[in-house]
This record gives structure tokens, sequence and C-alpha cells, in this order.
């Protein structure tokens, strides 16, 4: 398990009890929450959730993360790995969220971050993900990295990572680490 990974402007740190008020007001902020699976609890339900994750957190079914800035610890998003599937060795990710206090890199650092935990910390040969297609900015994101098409239906696209593709994202981005 990785609790605390950092790079050069972030730091990834898993998401505490205490976390549950910054994490609610990015579930609720309306120009953030577009594509993120709804939300329509209050601060203790959100709180609830997360007593719910720590669980899954202490099997290492899964890693919710607060994206700090290092430069003030001030939180500016949320990532989470999860979805383990043994017979692939596969992870997915998700819960993506940075809100306007965001460094410039912040997106690609945190992306980075999340590949390393998957890839060189947990072992992982491969990561599975899905976004909204009306999340333009984010399919362009993956698209740009990389990401391997897999399919559409209504409403997502599914993509693929390998290893080898976050090695090369790496070398490319290797200033941010």
């Amino acid at each position: 398990m990785v609790s605390d990974i950092s790079s050069k402007t972030i730091k990834l740190s898993l998401a505490k009890l205490s976390d549950s008020d910054f994490i609610f007001s990015l579930r609720i902020n309306e120009k953030l929450n577009k594509y993120i699976s709804s939300f329509s609890g209050r601060v203790e339900d959100q709180y609830k959730w997360l007593e719910d994750y720590k669980a899954r957190e202490r099997n290492e079914r899964e890693f919710y993360y607060v994206i700090r800035r290092n430069d003030s610890d001030l939180p500016i998003g949320t990532v989470r790995l999860y979805d383990f599937i043994e017979d692939s060795n596969s992870f997915c990710w998700g819960s993506w969220v940075i809100n306007e206090n965001k460094t410039s890199s912040s997106a690609i650092e945190s992306a980075l971050l999340v590949y390393k935990i998957g890839f060189e910390h947990l072992g992982f040969s491969g990561s599975h993900f899905f976004v909204d297609k009306k999340n333009t900015s984010v399919v362009d994101f993956h698209k740009k990295s990389g990401a391997i098409f897999l399919g559409e239906d209504d409403i997502n696209f599914f993509f693929n990572y390998t290893p080898d593709l976050y090695n090369s994202l790496k070398e490319k981005y290797k200033k941010f680490l």
C-alpha cells in the first residue's frame, strides 16, 4: 500500500475521515461534478462512505487519494484506484476531480502518480478505465497520453493502459516526477 507519494508540485495522500468535508465540496460543485457519479447526500453521508471505504482500503481492494499541493498542503482534488481484477491483473482508476486551486501540471502529475502506484508499487500489468463521452478534455488527455481505445457504449468510452505506455509517458514527463 502506498499511503503518500509525491511529484514536482503535488502529492497523493490516502483519504482520511477528516477529508470528508473537502471531498463533499468537490462532489457538490456543479462545475466539477458533471462527469462523476451523482451524489445527493449530505456531508455526513460522505463521511459514512469514507468509513466504508477505509475497510476496502484495509483489505487492499481500493485506494482513494486526496491530491494536495506540495507548496501549501492545500487539498485540490481526488483520485481513486479500484476494481482490481485478478484474472487480468488490472486496476481501474477514476473519481478524478481537480479544483481551481490546482497547479498547472497537476493533471499529468496525478495521472503519472496513479500509474506509478498501480504498475510499480502494486504490480498490476494493466489499467482499465472509462470516461464520459461528454468529458472531452479528459478524453483528449487520455488519448494524448497514449491510452488504448477499447470501445464505447451510449455514455462512455473505454480505455486500457499498459506499463509500456506508462514508461513512455514517464520518460516524456520526467521533469514532473
